[in-house]
């Protein structure tokens, strides 16, 4: 696995950042978070940061899906400590948009994941619209 960009580990690029609690149900036999209940933090973190962005996903009849995800576990999480994910906007398509998450806990990195997100209207890709693109600027990582 590569290195990923140290400029993506730093939480103060990101514009938006929420707590998500772990459950001892997110734990695997060597008693750390395990790589399923990581990716569905980062489900929660997703939804959490687009309800908090001014333009709501879902009107004019289009919503956005995971196209794309990739995760890279680089250390740690245990229970019962809430991890911190956050989150910013990295790119804007004409039809997608890919979002950075830094997950930690505490001071210690645990995963850093990207996404590409597909605007889709009846079952196919849709434009982003005008509106959209508009409102996603102050969310956008700080390169």
């Amino acid at each position: 696995m590569a290195k990923p960009d140290p400029i993506l580990l730093a939480p103060a690029r990101y514009p938006f950042v929420c707590e998500i609690p772990t459950r001892f149900a997110d734990l695997d036999t060597n008693m750390h978070l395990n790589n399923a209940a990581l990716a569905s933090i980062l489900e929660d973190a997703r939804v959490r940061f687009h309800a908090a962005s001014d333009y709501h996903i879902g009107r004019e009849g289009w919503t956005a899906m995971v196209a794309n995800l990739t995760i890279d576990y680089l250390g740690q999480g245990f229970y019962p400590a809430p991890v911190s994910v956050h989150i910013g906007a990295t790119s804007v398509g004409r039809t997608s948009y890919s979002l950075a998450q830094l997950v930690r806990q505490g001071d210690a990195i645990v995963a850093l994941a990207r996404s590409v997100m597909v605007c889709v209207k009846d079952d196919r890709p849709f434009p982003l619209p005008d509106a959209f693109r508009e409102s996603v600027k102050p969310w956008m990582f700080q390169a």
